[in-house]
């Protein structure tokens, strides 16, 4: 029986969604025949793993120290597989302006923009707006603002004392229109969700994580043309940013009557949630996998990168 050891908690502000998606992860790898052990992660963590000889680590952490490259380096030390991306991608991925060079360069269609000091974009617009600020390493929509067109002075929530994200941010332009998502699952691109909040307009941390917060498409209605063009840009954004196992790619596609047409990809997530509401296991189970398969592929598949 092989031992797979659940990393889930830690101490970046995602630490509530992976204690969900690790814990939901556990419970599936002991239904499906694996002996589990939970692991809330601490600073003691290698010696935690050490403790426990696990075969394979499952990487249920979220946010910074989780799927920025760090902890990844750690298992590498320790000589563990571990599921989801290796070092490089998941460094690269976790830092979006340098993933945005990355994916434009394999030919992945991405927003313009630019990185910029939080002091310099809340003292003067550095995009004309509308446009989003974004911290560039962060996930779950920790720290978005989006300014308005008719906002005429700049996001001053961004130059606050206590602003936890970091000094820099990636500032693009806005895309109206429709929030898409498309998993790819080893060297498949699977289908796509349509996400549509359930109140306002944009996909927030609400939006993604709380009961009934978004509406999902699935299949998303789109014409064959687009959606086989967001299926090829997110297993080529997966393919450019050299990742492997499981990741979630989203867009933007403004397909308004007197809209653009323009298709952005936004990130790509290396370690995507894996909670009751979350987007992949949705994906996965349209395409035949319930969720004990997913993360049973996920562990063998782990096993395999030695």
């Amino acid at each position: 029986m092989k031992h797979v050891a659940v990393l889930m908690g830690g101490w970046s502000a995602e630490r509530p969604v992976s204690l969900k998606t690790g814990r939901a992860c556990a419970a599936a790898l002991a239904e499906v025949g694996y002996r589990v052990t939970e692991v809330d992660v601490t600073p003691d963590v290698a010696r935690d793993l050490e403790r426990l000889a696990p075969d394979v680590v499952f990487n249920g952490l979220h946010g910074p120290m989780g799927e920025d490259g760090r902890i990844q380096g750690l298992l590498e030390y320790l000589r563990i597989p571990y599921t989801h991306s290796g070092v490089l991608a998941s460094s690269l991925a976790m830092n979006k302006d340098k993933a945005k060079l990355i994916m434009a360069a394999a030919g992945v269609p991405v927003a313009t923009g630019l990185v910029c000091s939080r002091f310099d974009a809340a003292r003067e617009h550095v995009l004309p707006p509308p446009y989003v600020l974004k911290p560039v390493s962060e996930g779950s929509s920790f720290g978005v603002v989006i300014v308005r067109e008719d906002r005429s002075h700049p996001p001053q929530e961004v130059g606050r004392e206590d602003w936890p994200y970091g000094d820099l941010l990636l500032a693009e332009e806005f895309i109206a229109g429709r929030e898409l998502t498309c998993a790819v699952m080893g060297d498949r691109a699977l289908d796509i969700i349509d996400i549509r909040p359930a109140t306002g307009a944009f996909y927030d941390f609400d939006a993604k994580y709380a009961a009934g917060g978004s509406i999902h498409v699935l299949p998303a209605d789109l014409k064959p043309k687009i959606y086989h063009q967001v299926q090829e840009s997110a297993l080529t954004a997966h393919q450019a940013l050299g990742c492997r196992g499981v990741t979630r790619t989203d867009f933007r596609y403004d397909d308004r009557p007197d809209g653009t047409g323009k298709l952005v990809a936004l990130e790509v997530n290396t370690q995507p949630g894996m909670t009751e509401t979350s987007l992949v296991p949705e994906i996965a189970a349209h395409a035949g996998h319930s969720f004990g398969e997913l993360v049973r592929w996920m562990v063998e598949d782990a096993s395999l990168n030695r």
